[in-house]
């Protein structure tokens, strides 16, 4: 980016030894460390917040339809790979996935996001299972800083 090679870093590093002095020199690194810090948490808020509003208004893909369950037959062989339907990208594959084990949280948020929804909202299914934080009730995600889904409006009943 700079091209600064270690003869510059060495000038820059002895004429900052000699304006600001052996002793200033730490705290002055602490705090251009703490302001790049602050920067990078300020610019990876602000990505999180337009990548959030630019996809609020994406409409949200129909649900599959429920494919039946193969119906196994006593003394039937199982089909070979080569003998199951291709997979096409415009349908997916046509073996159903086993379902992510339910927890009881009927809220959810994101690691990393400032909404939390709930359950039955749509945008939970856009987060990754690894990436998710189950909550029991709204002052918990409200104490830790989340804020609710424009979308699904979480609330808890009086």
């Amino acid at each position: 980016m700079f091209d600064i090679g270690l003869q510059e870093m060495l000038v820059i590093g002895v004429l900052a030894l000699l304006v600001f002095g052996p002793s200033k020199l730490p705290e002055l690194g602490r705090m251009v460390g703490r302001a790049m810090r602050e920067f990078r948490r300020a610019s990876d808020e602000f990505r999180s917040t337009v990548e959030t509003n630019l996809h609020i208004n994406d409409l949200d893909p129909p649900p599959p339809a429920p494919e039946p369950a193969p119906v196994v037959v006593a003394g039937a062989a199982t089909p070979l790979p080569s003998e199951l339907e291709p997979v096409s990208p415009e349908t997916g594959p046509s073996v159903a996935r086993e379902p992510l084990p339910e927890h009881g949280e009927p809220l959810v948020a994101q690691r990393g996001s400032k909404l939390f929804h709930r359950r039955e909202c749509t945008w939970v299914a856009r987060i990754p299972e690894i990436e998710r934080i189950y909550l029991k009730r709204v002052p918990e995600a409200v104490e830790q800083g989340f804020m609710t889904c424009p979308v699904c409006e979480p609330w808890e009943p009086s």
